[in-house]
């Protein structure tokens, strides 16, 4: 079985390029595969491979304080899903484009994983306002499965977020709105930035959908959910389809 890890971390960073050579190095000595991004706000990784290689690598990083509470996301597959490693510097370890959007200092106020299947099943938050669940992803994502009536927009690149959102604004001014995302990522910047915009009724889902996948299971939640590999798409017990073929 194949170790898959994905994992993201804000935080300062003074010299990337010497941080982004030293994990090269670190996932090369565990012939680790996937993809790497490291930016001066911190970094963004989808790695995979055999077990005691990747709690090496977990060991290292988190060796360094300022990843010390790195959060990772795991799951298994029969097969490795990337064909090759890749290490690269970015300006933003996920591109967003606008000021002021990483949470270095603050995050936007997150949900868990389990209060929010609590308030699916209400059908409001603990204080009895509507819920409306926000995909943050693009129209491709979305196709392979989202939680049941999302509000999702059709957009191709996360930096088009704002813009497609902003004929919806007023009729959402009354809810709780939740955004999700896969793993968390693009949450914590959107829901920084629709906060500091005047959306101060937004939260961020705490782990993205593959942490409410290993916390809740898919309650509420309708198909699979795109990864960024060759397993494609992941079940609420986070096997890839061609995983469960096989095993049926």
């Amino acid at each position: 079985m194949i170790l898959n890890i994905a994992a993201y971390h804000f935080t300062a960073i003074d010299d990337p390029e010497a941080l982004a050579t030293e994990l090269r190095a670190r996932a090369e000595a565990g012939e680790l595969r996937g993809t790497v991004l490291v930016a001066e706000e911190g970094i963004n990784l989808f790695l995979a491979g055999v077990e005691s290689a990747i709690r090496i690598f977990l060991d290292q990083l988190r060796a360094d304080p300022r990843f010390s509470d790195l959060v990772v996301k795991e799951s298994r597959s029969q097969a490795q899903p990337f064909a090759r490693l890749k290490v690269k510097r970015k300006r933003e370890i996920i591109a967003f484009r606008r000021e002021g959007t990483a949470p270095l200092e603050r995050r936007a106020p997150a949900v868990a994983p389990d209060v929010l299947a609590r308030w699916i099943a209400q059908g409001h938050d603990d204080d009895g306002r509507r819920l409306v669940l926000l995909d943050t992803r693009n129209r491709e994502e979305v196709g392979y499965g989202t939680f049941a009536n999302a509000l999702t927009l059709p957009i191709d690149n996360f930096t088009d977020l704002p813009e497609a959102l902003t004929p919806h604004r007023t009729a959402l001014a009354d809810a709780t709105v939740v955004s999700f995302c896969t793993g968390g990522i693009r949450c914590e910047k959107a829901a920084l930035w629709l906060q500091a915009d005047g959306m101060d009724n937004v939260l961020q889902l705490d782990g993205g959908i593959l942490g409410y996948f290993e916390q809740v299971g898919g309650f509420g939640y309708e198909g699979r959910c795109f990864v960024f590999d060759e397993r494609v798409a992941l079940d609420p017990e986070l096997k890839p389809l061609a995983d469960r073929v096989a095993v049926a």
